[in-house]
């Protein structure tokens, strides 16, 4: 049977946008954020609002997880008054986290009707229901979750078995990093060489070397403007590291991946993971020896 009642835990870009497009579709959902700001302005447009995250997932059919990272992922789900703490709940739990293997595999085991669930796309998208949705799971899971997932999206692709989704959001989210941080490092070398930073990102963006997410980053380091992040550069530096560990898990030596990560986690350390991921630029553009701003 088709889904027709949805809770949302987390309501941050990604989620918030969720929460208002099933809103605007006419779906009675329920939502828990764990600042109540966020929650209670989805409560006056006619959402319930939950005071614990086993309450929001009590009643639902499909129970829609979009949390910052594993740590908040399983504080949510297998904490104190978390969705799991007193057992499985009665509708499909549909991670769209970029979490662990391990952590997915724990929560498999706890909840057995889960979906883990790759979503391309940025908030407005989730708004608009523009997204595209990877899923990962059973043929009878998706299709209990399937009438709330196509709300969302324009395309829902079921890749796979348990973890397959998360699996390829998370290679999906390494190339993006790959792909900003190149056009970072080409428009830091054009400016070290004198050429404007506009002419070059204007040069990659119109030429065919360029990609749709590069040509929507690219604004963002024209105009040297990171604030509102469409996806945090702490984020990006986690999945990074998730795809490192997952190589290494395989045999596998990514040295762009691990390159990646090592600029990342330096951004991260000099007080600019909370700025969007485009902000990778200003770590390039180094002047105190082991990069970063003085």
């Amino acid at each position: 049977m088709s889904a027709t009642t949805a809770a949302v835990l987390g309501l941050g870009v990604m989620g918030g946008g969720i929460a208002r497009r099933l809103l605007d579709r006419g779906v009675a959902l329920t939502v828990w954020n764990r600042s109540p700001e966020p929650a209670e302005t989805l409560g006056a447009l006619g959402a319930a609002v939950a005071r614990t995250p086993a309450e929001a997932a009590r009643d639902a059919d499909v129970v829609l997880v979009s949390l910052a990272d594993g740590a908040a992922t399983e504080q949510v789900l297998l904490g104190p008054d978390g969705v799991l703490a007193d057992g499985p709940v009665d509708g499909v739990l549909a991670s769209a986290s970029t979490i662990s293997p391990d952590l997915l595999r724990v929560l498999r085991e706890r909840a057995p009707a889960l979906l883990d669930l790759g979503l391309l796309g940025n908030g407005d998208h989730a708004r608009s229901g523009e997204l595209r949705i990877y899923a990962g799971g059973t043929d009878t899971d998706l299709a209990r979750a399937r009438g709330i997932l196509d709300l969302l999206a324009k395309q829902v692709v079921h890749v796979g078995g348990p973890g397959d989704g998360m699996r390829l959001k998370l290679l999906m989210n390494t190339l993006m990093g790959i792909q900003v941080q190149a056009m970072a490092e080409a428009t830091a070398l054009g400016e070290a060489a004198g050429l404007p930073r506009r002419t070059v990102l204007d040069a990659i963006t119109t030429s065919g070397f360029s990609t749709p997410v590069m040509g929507f980053k690219a604004r963002r380091i024209a105009a040297d403007r990171y604030d509102t992040p469409d996806f945090r550069l702490r984020l990006m530096a986690k999945d990074l590291a998730l795809a490192v560990s997952e190589a290494d898990r395989t045999g596998l030596h990514l040295p762009l991946v691990a390159s990646a990560l090592a600029t990342h986690e330096q951004a991260v350390r000099h007080g600019d993971g909370d700025l969007d991921c485009a902000a990778i630029g200003r770590t390039l553009t180094a002047s105190d020896g082991e990069g970063g701003r003085p």
